[in-house]
């Protein structure tokens, strides 16, 4: 039997690979054409076009679905209507799929900032997955985050009316590929290495790139990981997870980790900041618990902070 992952960027591709490199038959699909991991077959596949997606879960014997095909803030900025169209009509065809073909388990990738909204409100304490939210006054912030939201309303629903075998993962702000960026932490980590293999001094004054307070981060290649581990979770009783190490970090030590590799990297960012991480308006309380991860996922993140950035700028041209 066949695991499809849905969306080649780069956590479905790292995801391909990892269940490719242990034996899985594994098939990436994705609107568009590119080239596909060792070991795994890509294909066309637009997740807005649901008798397609059903007739290729037949066609391959698709078992098992890791969904990670999305628009991120910024394109659903430049077209709203599509970005929710490949956001939650998407996954609500993700999940028909699986209800009228009987697959075995639907693995869904969220968001931490599905919880952003409910910070001012929030202790000290780590924030748990069934964070109290009140439904107007901390509805999301943003298109993307309200698409994030629905989708694991939708696989609640799913399971809890049709029995469908569901976990979504709410990945940290991820680290990850510093030459195709489509993310907030992605733009400052790239902005920081370019400045530093310059050696040349910058200023920090884009809003969506500096934050007060402290924020979490998870690497690409840990989200892969958690994608693998919740398709091979024998009790995911909890079915919502949080992809995080626990750690959280100022804008201060997130550019210390960047001057660590460039020595002669010089930034600067406005003080008394008071907004939280890519402009949303309250700052982080606390980190998010992973303890249920690790529990019933069993699933620890690899790479912290100092690691990723060191990676992800190694690799970058």
């Amino acid at each position: 039997m066949t695991v499809l992952v849905l969306g080649a960027g780069l956590i479905g591709g790292l995801t391909a690979q990892y269940l490719a490199d242990r034996g899985d038959s594994v098939v990436l699909a994705d609107v568009r054409e590119g080239i596909a991991p060792q070991g795994v077959r890509r294909v066309l596949c637009d997740v807005t076009d649901a008798p397609a997606l059903q007739t290729l879960m037949q066609a391959h014997g698709v078992r098992d679905v890791v969904h990670t095909a999305a628009w991120l803030s910024t394109a659903i900025r430049q077209d709203p209507l599509k970005g929710i169209a490949v956001n939650i009509m998407g996954t609500a065809h993700v999940l028909e799929c699986a209800r009228l073909l009987g697959l075995r388990r639907v693995v869904l990738a969220s968001s931490t900032t599905v919880t952003y909204t409910g910070f001012a409100a929030h202790g000290p304490v780590p924030i748990e997955e069934d964070l109290p939210m009140r439904l107007i006054s901390d509805r999301p912030a943003s298109i993307y985050a309200a698409c994030k939201l629905s989708g694991e309303h939708l696989a609640h629903l799913y399971h809890d009316l049709y029995g469908i075998d569901t976990v979504s993962l709410r990945y940290a702000a991820v680290l990850g590929d510093l030459d195709n960026i489509t993310s907030v932490p992605g733009r400052l980590l790239q902005t920081l290495v370019q400045a530093g293999r310059s050696a040349q001094a910058i200023a920090l004054d884009d809003p969506f790139l500096v934050w007060g307070g402290r924020e979490e981060f998870v690497d690409a290649r840990d989200c892969a990981r958690a994608n693998v581990c919740a398709l091979d979770a024998a009790a995911p009783i909890q079915r919502v997870y949080h992809v995080a190490d626990g750690q959280w970090h100022s804008l201060g030590d997130f550019v210390a980790a960047v001057q660590r590799i460039y020595p002669g990297l010089k930034a600067t960012w406005p003080a008394d900041l008071t907004t939280g991480f890519a402009g949303f308006p309250h700052q982080r309380p606390a980190p998010s618990d992973h303890r249920k991860a690790q529990s019933e996922l069993g699933f620890t993140c690899a790479h912290a902070l100092q690691d990723s950035v060191a990676h992800w700028a190694a690799k970058a041209h």
